[in-house]
């Protein structure tokens, strides 16, 4: 079976807050998560791979998996430490994607190469406890086994 993976957008994510965020924030802490990507050189500065998402219409994207890691180098050569999947501004206006839709991430039989979705008819946002009360959405990455 094929691995996959929920990301929870979030307005940082799809950029309805307005802002200049990178891409995607993946948890350096969750190493399942980061195995689903390419490997990255980690003594390199900032190394990157560039992955190919192929959307529901058969649309080929080019995403940038990218470790931002020059505040890991002696000295520091910048602030961050942190994975980002970036260039997915134009993936997210053509499915008019917005904070608490599901980016869904699924793994090929080719390396670097997923099939990408975005489910606006999430089970989390339309679920509720019978009391009409709204579940608590958390943001992040969630694996589907």
């Amino acid at each position: 079976m094929a691995k996959k993976y929920i990301k929870i957008l979030t307005k940082n994510d799809t950029g309805e807050t307005g802002g200049h965020q990178a891409g995607i924030a993946v948890p350096k802490s969750n190493k399942e998560l980061l195995s689903f990507f390419p490997k990255l050189d980690l003594s390199e500065f900032n190394p990157d791979e560039w992955i190919t998402c192929i959307d529901e219409d058969g649309e080929k994207w080019q995403f940038r998996f990218i470790y931002y890691n020059g505040k890991t180098f002696t000295p520091p050569m910048s602030t961050r430490n942190e994975y980002r999947l970036t260039h997915m501004t134009k993936f997210f206006a053509k499915w008019a994607a917005r904070s608490e839709d599901e980016l869904i991430l699924t793994q090929t039989e080719s390396e670097g190469v997923y099939k990408i979705t975005v489910n606006k008819n999430s089970a989390l946002k339309q679920s509720s406890f019978g009391d009409g009360k709204k579940p608590v959405v958390l943001r992040g990455w969630i694996s589907v086994y």
